[in-house]
């Protein structure tokens, strides 16, 4: 049994498998007292949302949906912009991070993305009384997204400092791991990866195509879980 320290968490949930693992790791560490989800008009908003509802329920914590329509105003790429096509990658680009890989991300880049979504949380944190502020951030990903790096997390932990009255660290259980990692992770500590919503499409079922999508069914392959199964089929 895991016993929990006293700290106070507020987790960035997007319904991903990212942040669903960072979710259930400090869910059973920590006494987590909300959790975060953003519409910033993104194509997968509400089954991102949906499924974060969901795992929130079976949890019994706080969820709360912030929406941010001037953010999808200000951007222009086609994880928002429904008239431009999203990028497909083979699974032997994934990794091209200067490349195709790298193409990709900045096609799907949000503007300040992550550093809106964590001073939002931030907010919270000091008036809720949160201690550590929770991301699902992960190696993979971080070759193409800087906001996924390590060098990222402190850089606006250090600014944290002046503009919080509360000592509040970003942390992100999965900083270290790539996505077959993570897969792993959840699997050890039980994490509701059934539940999430890992596409950029909002379809009945995950596309099985879009680069988030190919990431993690390589990751699902890797680790011989039948997860794949259940969640493409």
């Amino acid at each position: 049994m895991v016993h929990k320290s006293l700290r106070k968490s507020i987790v960035l949930l997007s319904g991903g498998l990212d942040s669903t693992v960072a979710f259930k790791k400090v869910y059973d560490e920590t006494d987590v007292i909300l959790a975060l989800s953003f519409n910033y008009g993104q194509r997968a908003a509400e089954k991102e949302i949906e499924a974060a509802k969901r795992i929130c329920q079976r949890f019994s914590v706080n969820h709360r949906v912030i929406e941010l329509p001037w953010l999808r105003e200000i951007t222009d790429t086609s994880l928002v912009d429904r008239e431009k096509a999203l990028p497909q990658l083979r699974e032997s680009e994934l990794d091209n991070s200067t490349g195709k890989a790298d193409e990709s991300a900045q096609a799907v880049w949000v503007p300040n993305r992550n550093g809106v979504f964590i001073n939002i949380a931030a907010s919270f944190c000091e008036s809720l009384g949160a201690d550590l502020l929770v991301t699902g951030f992960n190696a993979e990903e971080a070759a193409t997204f800087p906001d996924n790096s390590p060098q990222f997390i402190g850089a606006i932990n250090g600014s944290l400092q002046f503009s919080t009255l509360k000592d509040i660290e970003v942390v992100s259980p999965t900083l270290g791991f790539d996505k077959a990692g993570i897969v792993q992770l959840g699997i050890e500590i039980d994490a509701p990866m059934e539940e999430i919503w890992s596409c950029y499409e909002d379809g009945d079922r995950m596309c099985g195509k879009c680069e988030s999508c190919m990431r993690l069914k390589r990751a699902l392959s890797a680790s011989g879980s039948d997860l794949e199964k259940k969640l493409y089929q």
